[in-house]
Formats: C-alpha cells, sequence, structure tokens
C-alpha cells in the first residue's frame, strides 16, 4: 500500500509532512509518496533521517497556495503536487490522498481527478466529533457542499452509518438524525422538511431531527446536514474549545489556591484536551469518492499528519468503498432510489 501524500499543503509544509510521514513509515511500515518540490523534499528527508523508509519522492512543480481560489487554481496548476498525488490514485499507483493544503483544490482534485463513486452525486465531509458518552457523533457534511438537496443529504446519511460501522467499529446499528431548529418532526427550513420523509423512507435507523445541543451528548450516532451549516458547527465547536482551554488558564493563573488546584486536575485537563484535539483524530474523510482522501487541519503538525495517513490507511485497510456500495443497495429500496434522480 501507499499514501500520496501532498507534501506541499499547509501552513507548516513540508517540515510537518516529512516528518510525520517518517513517524508514520517507521510505526506502521505503509508507503507514502511525498509529492512536491523534490529537491526540498530530499533534503529534508536526509535532515531528519528518513532514509531506507518506505517513502518516495514524487516531483511536482507548482504548489496550490492556501489563499488561491480553489477553482481557479484547481484548472490552472495542473503540475502542482495536489493535482499529482491525486493522479497517483487515479492511476492505481496509491491507495489514498492526504492533504492538510487548500480545502477547496483538494475536493476538487477528489472529485474531478479520483472521481465520485457510482450512483454518489456529492462527496462529503465526514467529522466524528467527541461526546460526553464517550462515542463520537458524526456530523456529514461539514464542508463540502454549501448548497445541498434532500437527495444529498440521504446519501449522506448512508455515508455516516458506514463510517460509524467500519471505521468506528460499532456494534450497534447507528442512530441518524438530520440538524433542525427543534426535534419536533415538521421543524426546520425547507431543506430539512423535505429531506425527513425520504430518511424514513430508508432503512436506516433515523430517529428523527436532532438539535444543536446532540452533536455533544452523544445521543445520535449520525447527524446530517448541508455544508454550509455543519462547516459553522465545525468553525465555531474548534473555535470554543480552545477558547475554553485559554479561559481556565487565565483563571487558574489569579491564586496560588488555583495554580494548586490545577497541578491536581491536570491529568484530566491533559485527557480533555486529547480527546478535542484535532491532530489526535488526523483528518476528515471526503466520503463518496471512488478511492480515499483525508483533508487535515491546515495547522496540522507532525502528529497531525502522522494520524492522518492513519486514518487513511484504517478506510483502505477495510473496503469502506466496497462496504458503502453495498448500504447504498441494502438500506435504500428501489423506489426510493428513483425518486432520488
Amino acid at each position: 500500500m501507499y499514501i500520496a501524500l501532498d507534501a506541499m499543503g499547509g501552513d507548516y509544509a513540508p517540515n510537518s509532512t516529512v516528518k510525520g510521514a517518517i513517524e508514520f513509515a517507521k510505526e506502521y511500515k505503509i508507503g507514502v509518496y511525498l509529492v512536491g518540490d523534490e529537491k526540498v523534499l530530499k533534503k529534508l528527508l536526509r535532515k531528519y533521517r528518513g532514509e531506507g523508509l518506505p517513502i518516495e519522492v514524487i516531483n511536482a512543480e507548482d504548489v496550490i497556495e492556501m489563499d488561491e481560489p480553489p477553482s481557479v487554481a484547481f484548472r490552472k496548476k495542473r503540475k502542482s503536487s495536489m493535482h499529482i498525488a491525486g493522479r497517483l490514485v487515479k492511476e492505481g499507483k496509491a491507495q489514498a490522498f492526504v492533504s492538510a493544503g487548500n480545502t477547496g483544490a483538494a475536493m476538487a482534485v477528489a472529485k474531478f481527478i479520483i472521481g465520485s463513486s457510482q450512483g454518489i452525486e456529492r462527496p462529503g465531509i465526514a467529522v466524528a466529533f467527541p461526546t460526553k458518552r464517550n462515542k463520537p457523533t458524526v456530523l456529514i457534511d461539514v464542508g463540502a457542499n454549501v448548497d445541498s438537496r434532500p437527495r444529498h443529504l440521504v446519501y449522506f446519511a448512508v455515508m455516516g452509518h458506514t463510517y460509524v460501522k467500519e471505521i468506528l467499529k460499532s456494534s450497534k446499528f447507528p442512530k441518524v438524525g438530520i440538524l433542525s431548529v427543534g426535534e419536533e418532526e415538521g421543524k426546520g427550513n425547507e431543506l430539512v422538511k423535505d429531506t425527513y420523509p425520504l430518511l424514513k423512507m430508508t432503512k436506516l435507523n433515523f430517529v428523527g431531527n436532532a438539535e444543536g445541543r446532540d452533536i455533544f451528548t452523544g445521543e445520535f450516532d449520525v447527524i446530517v446536514c448541508d455544508g454550509f451549516v455543519g462547516n459553522v458547527v465545525l468553525k465555531a465547536s474548534e473555535s470554543l474549545g480552545m477558547v475554553i482551554l485559554d479561559m481556565i488558564k487565565d483563571e487558574v493563573k489569579k491564586s496560588i489556591i488555583t495554580k494548586i488546584g490545577a497541578v491536581l486536575i491536570y491529568p484530566a485537563i491533559k485527557r480533555f484536551k486529547k480527546k478535542a484535539d484535532y491532530a489526535e483524530y488526523g483528518g476528515a474523510p471526503l466520503l463518496g469518492i471512488n478511492g480515499t482522501c483525508i483533508i487535515t487541519h491546515g495547522r496540522a503538525d507532525a502528529k497531525a499528519i502522522k494520524n492522518a495517513l492513519r486514518v487513511a490507511t484504517e478506510f483502505v485497510q477495510t473496503n469502506f468503498n466496497e462496504k458503502l456500495y453495498d448500504n447504498i443497495r441494502e438500506l435504500l429500496p428501489e423506489e426510493l432510489k428513483e425518486e432520488l434522480v
């Protein structure tokens, strides 16, 4: 197995990507294609003692920058590290594509170079949120599609169901909900109201509307929404987590007593931070493409890159796309498939 890593993508690339690839290759003995500036990457491999590992450098003449308009950069920069990494997957030379770079461009590479899965019109980004029940809630879509239709949300639900069963290894039939402004049927915008009856027609364990608070309670295993709402939830949650930790640090510094108390509860705070740390989760999978694509945070450090490569490996090894095809056939009745066209 080889994973194609966009070695030039991300705020801390290429140092973070090279370090992460080395740590991953050492621990998992799985191959990595480092795609980017050949001279720079080979120099960093020597610097960080990566020789002798299953890491191969693939030269790319260009880079899609973080602040470039995704559609323009995708069309014009065909010799970029993202384009070439995507083509490695398309050609079967790599089994997965990982990037911490421009999210919109990475999604374009996944959809238009690697290609969508059979029968799926719109891929969706899934994120597993930590909950108080020590089992994550998968929210999908969190940014791949800002304008979604009811049929897209139905397929997102099947993708989320498959993610929970195959990657999170849930032994139970996942509980699926749709994000709305109230738990009662009939509440929500037109998209929610039109999607609700379609989800009821599936063989999914659809239990109705989910409210914002349900993302973190663990009441649902999968919550579907359009990418606009999902991305707002994701960014707000990331910001809130960092703000809470900063506020706690500020309060702790105010007296000797609180400083002593902080020492006593430090192990608990450390465990909480680990649960909330995106670097531990590696990255978010773009589901519904004809391959594996993991999009990780632009601020990804070596640890996050390593874990993104690990997550990509899990998707490949579990034959996720085959399981997704099976679930689409089994969970969506024929009459519903006709209605979704």
